[in-house]
């Protein structure tokens, strides 16, 4: 991998790993269009991650450090976390190709166009579970697990804005489990270290630019509107997608 074509997943992973158009879906085509595997360089993957990660904690750290919520957080995380661990395997071996990205895209892409009610509902332990329900879908190829869970919480009557906050803690935890236990797994040398410091660093570095800027702008961005402009990107990305792949 070159330093500049980890620069440019760095900035892929930032801005999808935010916007609701599905940060493992655009892995899947940008694998497809450069002939990599970036499943295999879990050292990479982690690092990626780790820059998300570092620019979530630093932009939402007010609502993080809110105690009251981290038992929500860490209830709402186990259906992924039990999902993931019985069907990940499953889901890659079957859904990890451009033409079941490009059908959910699609997909999502029209649901983001279902009414979403405008309300100030508060954000319970029912809707958290619920959302969090909700994230498990994320682990499949395409779907977004920002987009599964935003939608689900403005469904449920959340603003915009609180529904996006608390999206991002959950994946905050979520983020974090996953660098853990792919740690433990270099670690204990299951998985092999395969790049050197300086591509791990641009990645690094601009992953948590581009997360930093990407959380920001899609703040400001849902202060006013919904996800149907996300939607329409999806569909055109889908189709795209069916026709040259």
């Amino acid at each position: 991998m070159t330093l500049l074509q980890a620069a440019l997943l760095g900035i892929l992973q930032g801005i999808t790993e935010f916007l609701p158009i599905s940060s493992s879906g655009h892995l899947v085509v940008v694998e497809s269009l450069l002939g990599l595997h970036v499943e295999e360089l879990k050292d990479f993957d982690v690092t990626l991650h780790l820059g998300t990660l570092l620019a979530i904690l630093i932009y939402f750290r007010k609502e993080i450090f809110q105690v009251r919520r981290w038992p929500l957080l860490a209830v709402a995380t186990i259906p992924a976390v039990i999902v993931g661990l019985l069907f990940a395997d499953t889901i890659d071996a079957h859904l990890r190709n451009t033409t079941s990205v490009a059908i959910l895209m699609i997909v999502m892409g029209l649901i983001y166009f279902i009414p979403q009610p405008r309300s100030d509902q508060k954000l319970t332990w029912g809707r958290g579970i619920i959302i969090g329900v909700a994230q498990t879908l994320a682990l499949i190829p395409g779907v977004s697990r920002s987009g599964s869970t935003i939608f689900t919480g403005m469904m449920l009557g959340l603003k915009r804005e609180e529904a996006a906050k608390f999206s991002f803690m959950l994946g905050a935890v979520a983020i974090t489990g996953a660098g853990l236990l792919t740690s433990y797994h270099i670690f204990e040398g299951t998985e092999q270290v395969t790049l050197s410091a300086p591509t791990l660093l641009v990645g690094f570095i601009t992953a948590f630019l581009s997360s930093w800027l990407a959380a920001d702008w899609l703040m400001k961005f849902l202060h006013k509107h919904g996800l149907q402009a996300f939607g329409v990107y999806r569909i055109i990305l889908g189709f795209t997608l069916l026709l040259f792949f």
